[in-house]
């Protein structure tokens, strides 16, 4: 039985996270941060079939909402996962049964980045798990337009900015703002609808680059990546895992042959139950179990 919890309050915003429980006491507890380019996305998004399949190895897991761009800027994004992990670590035990010494963190795609960037934190996860995640938001294949997104039926700029909320959000479904995210993609401006005022210059943008950041303080990752990924481009784990290599942070690159973005949204795939029985073999074994 799921139960929704509220881990933070800012600005009028109850930003949520529903907690999918295991059988056994004292489990390692798994946040999973969805996708979406930072613009959409809920905690309800998470594939059921893997809920049930690290559940059933004994994982709790925990998926959360937290703001999206462009109401919120990347900062305030980045202070959202933040107090997560402060909260999951001093104050979440208070209200549900978990191993606060065995929390790892996982996201798909913009949530693999904020994973990412979740170990350059001073609270960090025990381990990350990054699905097709990218490691900094200044790359050309970010900041200019994208072939496979100009490829399909241009948004106008009218239609991308009605679509833009008075106030802060932290949950709005696929459906309702794809078309941001879709403007972005065919103008080369996602930095500017997600950083703003952050994206002052390019050295400013550093500190949200984890492929830059880390150090060997960094948690033990795994990323897992399609190399025809259309969207975010497989290189950007390949640049993540030199970089975790050459601060000596235990880390593996699992390589999806002919895996495109968002592979494992089809559990019914060899490739995408091979991806999830992997990370729970590799969490078990940094934990352990």
């Amino acid at each position: 039985m799921a139960e929704t919890f509220v881990y933070k309050h800012v600005n009028g915003c109850a930003i949520q996270g529903v907690l999918h429980e295991t059988a056994l006491e004292q489990a390692p507890l798994l946040i999973y941060i969805h996708g979406g380019g930072l613009i959409w996305g809920t905690r309800n998004d998470m594939n059921r079939e893997q809920i049930r399949l690290y559940n059933e190895a004994g994982f709790n897991v925990f998926s959360v909402d937290y703001r999206l761009a462009p109401e919120s800027r990347l900062s305030e994004i980045r202070d959202d996962l933040k107090d997560l992990l402060a909260w999951i670590k001093t104050e979440a035990h208070a209200q549900f049964d978990f191993n606060r010494e065995r929390v790892a963190v996982i996201g798909s795609s913009a949530g693999g980045y904020l994973a990412l960037l979740s170990g350059t934190f001073e609270v960090k996860p025990d381990a990350i798990v990054s699905f097709y995640g990218y490691g900094q938001v200044t790359g050309d294949w970010y900041q200019q337009p994208s072939p496979h997104f100009t490829s399909m039926t241009m948004v106008p700029e009218l239609l991308a900015k009605q679509l833009i909320q008075p106030n802060p959000i932290s949950s709005a479904p696929i459906e309702r703002r794809y078309a941001i995210y879709l403007y972005c993609r065919q103008q080369g401006t996602w930095l500017d609808w997600v950083a703003g005022s952050d994206a002052t210059s390019k050295s400013d943008l550093t500190q949200y680059a984890p492929v830059e950041l880390a150090d060997t303080d960094f948690p033990a990752t795994l990323l897992i990546h399609g190399d025809v990924d259309e969207d975010v481009p497989y290189a950007e784990s390949v640049a993540m895992k030199a970089r975790l290599d050459s601060v000596g942070v235990p880390n593996e690159l699992m390589t999806i042959a002919q895996g495109k973005h968002n592979f494992d949204a089809n559990m019914d795939d060899p490739d995408s139950v091979h991806a999830v029985k992997h990370v729970i073999e590799f969490l078990q074994e940094r934990f352990q179990l």
